[in-house]
């Protein structure tokens, strides 16, 4: 049986994501380790990468707040990565995670890719899985 190739690194950053492309912020993807289902996509810069790699939680940078977003620091809803994958530009990061509560959306959805485009428009094709009111509630 072939071994896996692994290529040897001139250079230990040739191991890590080209964060001097996009303005340091690169597109991160949460795919389920089980069963294979994209869960949502978010940014990294560097920092979040390395915490993410540290910690073996998932770590991201919220564009929105300006800031490290900890996925699952309000919902409890954290991703455990299991593996990274880097394209073969280095300017994307595929994360292989075990989603822990029911849902990485935000929206209650499993997946944020709940929504299908069809000629009518959008249809809903995921169940809620959790009330975002109830589990978002404002302090």
């Amino acid at each position: 049986m072939p071994q896996p190739e692994t290529e040897p690194l001139s250079d230990p950053s040739d191991a890590a994501p080209d964060f001097s492309k996009q303005g340091g912020l690169l597109p991160a993807i949460a795919q389920d380790a089980d069963d294979g289902a994209v869960l949502m996509m978010a940014y990294m810069n560097a920092e979040a990468y390395a915490e993410t790699l540290a910690t073996g939680r998932a770590v991201y940078f919220s564009r929105s707040r300006g800031r490290l977003w900890r996925k699952g620091e309000e919902s409890g809803h954290v991703q455990l990565v299991q593996a990274v994958y880097l394209d073969c530009d280095r300017d994307t990061i595929l994360l292989r995670v075990k989603q822990v509560g029911e849902a990485a959306c935000h929206e209650g959805y499993r997946s944020c890719f709940y929504r299908q485009v069809t000629p009518e428009g959008l249809e809903v094709v995921g169940d809620r899985v959790f009330d975002p009111a109830e589990v978002y509630k404002k302090k």
